[in-house]
């Protein structure tokens, strides 16, 4: 019963939505790498306006796992409510680190800019997204100068129990081991740890945050969400984020299900947001 009540879901919006498979997004290979990373364009079949809001969403998995495929449900549902959305694979370590991730991140958002108009998108209204890992490589590539975006140039960013906000503070902490691949994520250079956290390119021209972190995520997530927050604030006073009593995969798995109230927050963000 299950199974068929989630393909009634699918063929649902899929009829609303069409998706462009395997775009091609950068000019350059990460080296070593036999296969560049891609990304798939969810497209609404039938667009109201010439011109449609983008989101860019950006997968999780702890920086080494994770691939877009997983994640058609959340771009086909965006897609239908009128959204063009974006969902970028990157190089996943311990064939990249953070910095060569970011890049790649950057170069999706570079190539919405020049050419998502091709696909009924706006390239004057593009917001990013990413859950986990992809919140912070979704931030950090907008926000920290070296990757090349205009952050002035960018609508908003939507955190969803984003980690890696605050990776200096983390990693002080707790030093990076072959665990995870993190010393090949973060490198043992405590320089680089604070060049990897966006709570230190805040400033006046941060694009505006919304924010969702999870009651029964991981301690680590909620202290850097709570960090980051706090030095947000000067910024940005009116920012609440917005706590749900979800564990952090569900945080993102919520966006599969065509009813879920997290349409409307975004989709009312963003219309907020819209230049």
């Amino acid at each position: 019963m299950r199974f068929t009540f989630a393909v009634l879901v699918l063929l649902l919006v899929s009829c609303s939505s069409k998706k462009i498979k395997d775009v091609s997004y950068l000019q350059t290979t990460v080296s070593g790498v036999s296969d560049s990373p891609r990304m798939n364009i969810f497209v609404p079949r039938n667009p109201k306006a010439a011109q449609n809001p983008v989101l860019i969403f950006v997968h999780g998995g702890n920086w080494n796992s994770g691939r877009k495929g997983t994640y058609d449900l959340l771009g086909r549902n965006f897609a239908k409510k009128g959204v063009v959305t974006i969902i970028p694979d990157y190089t996943l370590s311990p064939d990249a680190d953070y910095d060569a991730m970011t890049k790649q991140i950057a170069a999706v958002i570079q190539w919405a800019k020049d050419s998502v108009s091709k696909y009924k998108g706006n390239p004057n209204e593009i917001f990013i997204t990413g859950h986990s890992a992809g919140g912070h490589l979704g931030a950090l590539a907008v926000m920290n100068p070296k990757y090349g975006i205009n952050s002035a140039a960018i609508s908003g960013i939507i955190l969803n129990d984003a980690a890696g906000l605050d990776m200096k503070h983390y990693l002080e902490e707790n030093p990076p081991t072959a665990t995870d691949d993190y010393l090949t994520t973060w490198t043992k250079k405590p320089n680089n740890w604070q060049q990897a956290s966006p709570i230190y390119f805040l400033d006046k021209n941060t694009p505006p945050f919304l924010i969702y972190v999870g009651d029964k995520t991981y301690t680590s997530i909620k202290i850097a969400n709570s960090r980051f927050v706090d030095a947000l604030q000067p910024y940005q006073p009116n920012v609440t984020p917005i706590r749900l009593n979800k564990k952090h995969v569900p945080m993102v798995v919520q966006y599969f299900w065509p009813w879920s109230n997290r349409f409307d927050e975004v989709i009312k963000f963003m219309d907020s947001n819209r230049r």
